[in-house]
Parts: structure tokens; C-alpha cells; sequence
């Protein structure tokens, strides 16, 4: 059984109101609630929130909801890890799909391939997976170049070793591990790579822009 989960809560630092934000004739929780009805593997869908509104919504859209309580929401009360285990803990299921509405173009597909793959990579060692964006860039911190050197070793961007972006569209990993691991996917997960369009995630208007430009394409 495979529950996703859908996590959204009232405030948004860097834009108001984003989990609710117009997209494809709805918005992005609607739409994001949309797709995972798709997923043939998927057998519940929770929205959970301390927003009474978006909670409305995901009942209209005839799934469960999970109503949290506001220190499981602020971001100062309980850490993270209390979040992902409380979230577990309070729903059904023997895997959790964490299944964020700010990534809206991850599609009916990528999760339908992607618990498929899952199912694959439990049994070769893997404990979890996570969605990835796959990039080469050159990289520094404040001591210096990352993964390149500087001067005759210098070599083109393609020839580097790949860095990984964790993007939060898609997470999976069972149930009863999170709630153990505090945590939405463990120390061995399987990199489930995807491309620089369905990787977008929705912190800003300028994402958000991105991703309904990226929708029409």
C-alpha cells in the first residue's frame, strides 16, 4: 500500500500563499492532488495541514486529511524529523509517497515509474528513495573551489564528477522507517534522477513563474 502524502501549511516566508498559488486552471494543491489520482499504485492520498481552507480543499477533492496541529507547523517548535514522524504516525500505509504541491510538474509517470524502481531497489540494498536533479556545475564554498582545481588542471564543466540536487518531488520510503528515522528518507537511498523540468521546485515567484512557463511547453 502506498499513501501519498501531501504536506502544506498556512505560512510561506518567501511567498505567500504558495501552496495554494493559481496553477492549470486550479492551483498548485489542487492540481498536485489531481495527478497522484493517477497513479494507479497509489492507494490514499492525505493532504495535511493546519490550514482549515486547504484542508476544505482536499476533501472536496474527495481524499483524506490530516489536520496538524500549529507547533507541527511553524517551523520553530518541533524540529523537522518531529514533523516527518508525526505526519507518519498519524496515517495509514506501508509507504510513505511525501509528495510536495511546489513540485508540479513531477507527473503522473515519474511517481508511477519511480515506486516501480522502488520496489526494484529495496531488494538491491537501498533503503528509500529520493528525486534528484543530476547537474555539473563548478562549485565553491568560502575556502575555495569544491570539485575542480584551479589553473593548467582546470577541465570543462561536462568533464566533472556529478553533483546531485535533492528536489523534494518525490520521497519514498516505508512507513514505519520514518517514524524510526525521523526523517522522509534513510542513509542509503536510491537516487532517482530526473530532468531539470520536472525538478523545478517552487520556493519563489520567479520558480513559480518558471513552472507555469515550463507547463505550456
Amino acid at each position: 500500500m502506498y499513501t501519498a502524502v501531501i504536506p502544506v501549511r498556512k505560512g510561506s516566508r518567501r511567498l505567500p500563499g504558495k501552496n495554494t498559488a493559481p496553477f492549470a486552471d486550479s492551483n498548485l494543491l489542487i492540481y498536485k492532488i489531481e495527478q497522484l489520482k493517477k497513479v494507479p499504485q497509489i492507494t490514499r492520498i492525505v493532504v495535511t495541514s493546519d490550514c482549515d481552507d486547504m484542508l476544505a480543499m482536499g476533501r472536496a477533492q474527495g481524499v483524506d486529511t490530516h489536520k496538524r496541529a500549529i507547533e507541527y507547523c511553524d517551523e520553530k517548535t518541533k524540529t523537522f524529523g518531529e514533523v516527518v514522524a508525526h505526519v507518519a504516525e498519524s496515517v495509514e500505509g506501508e509507504n510513505i509517497i511525501w509528495a510536495t504541491c511546489t513540485s508540479p510538474l513531477v507527473e503522473p509517470h515519474h511517481y508511477a515509474d519511480a515506486i516501480d524502481q522502488y520496489e526494484i531497489e529495496l531488494k538491491n540494498g537501498y533503503d528509500s528513495l529520493m528525486s534528484v536533479e543530476e547537474f555539473r556545475r563548478y562549485i565553491w564554498t568560502k575556502e575555495g573551489p569544491l570539485n575542480y582545481e584551479l589553473g593548467i588542471k582546470h577541465v570543462p564543466s561536462q568533464e566533472l564528477e556529478p553533483l546531485y540536487r535533492v528536489t523534494d518531488g518525490i520521497l519514498i520510503a516505508p512507513r514505519a522507517k520514518m517514524i524510526e528515522w525521523m526523517y522522509f528518507h534513510g542513509t542509503n537511498p536510491f537516487m532517482y534522477k530526473m530532468d531539470k523540468k520536472s525538478s523545478i521546485d517552487i520556493d519563489d515567484i520567479y520558480d513559480l513563474e518558471c513552472a507555469k512557463a515550463w507547463f505550456h511547453v
